[in-house]
């Protein structure tokens, strides 16, 4: 005889070190779905997405870099020096070459230490880069106003909304010192 035991959807499905490993969904998942817009300071598009609309496959965007040296979530590359420090920094390294090609590592902090370029990824690949390991770097996005207008000249396509009030609005008062005149508070 049988019982049905769940009934829902699968959700994330991820892979790593030859395993799988798949999220399942009740029925209620639905339930979690935004319903609406989400009014707030950042953008709410993921760089490179249909709402977005940057072409991330221009050049000044992303470049192929070999692995000078890797040790865990740190990644060391010679070079790369024609970029700002932290241009990568919230991007994504996708590895092209190698044990680990195809997994995909999202940037934590990217610096420029003389000709050496590091880059720290916010969780490890689950498989070990090694030197001579082929990645291509994608620049990140902070999802600020002012990132999109100067670093990608894409604010038209902004999906924030920058001169809305913060929460410390809330515990303001009058005062004669300031213009309270209805615009923006920064």
């Amino acid at each position: 005889e049988r019982s049905e035991v769940f009934r829902g959807s699968f959700g994330e499905i991820t892979r790593a070190a030859g395993q799988f490993r798949a999220e399942l969904r009740g029925q209620t998942e639905a339930l979690n779905q935004p319903q609406g817009r989400v009014y707030h300071r950042g953008c709410s598009a993921i760089l490179g997405d249909a709402a977005c609309g940057f072409d991330l496959t221009r050049p000044e965007f992303m470049v192929q870099a070999v692995v000078g040296v890797a040790s865990g979530v740190v990644v060391q590359f010679v070079g790369l020096t024609s970029y700002a420090a932290g241009w990568f920094q919230r991007g994504r390294l996708v590895v092209q070459t190698g044990a680990a090609m195809g997994l995909i590592g999202v940037i934590k902090t990217d610096k420029q230490d003389g000709p050496n370029r590091i880059v720290e990824l916010w969780a490890g690949l689950g498989i070990d880069l090694v030197a001579g390991d082929v990645v291509r770097l994608e620049a990140g996005c902070d999802k600020m106003a002012d990132t999109c207008r100067g670093k990608f000249n894409n604010f038209l396509n902004f999906r924030g909304f920058p001169h809305i009030p913060g929460d410390d609005w809330l515990a303001s008062y009058p005062t004669s010192a300031q213009s309270m005149d209805g615009g923006s508070l920064f």
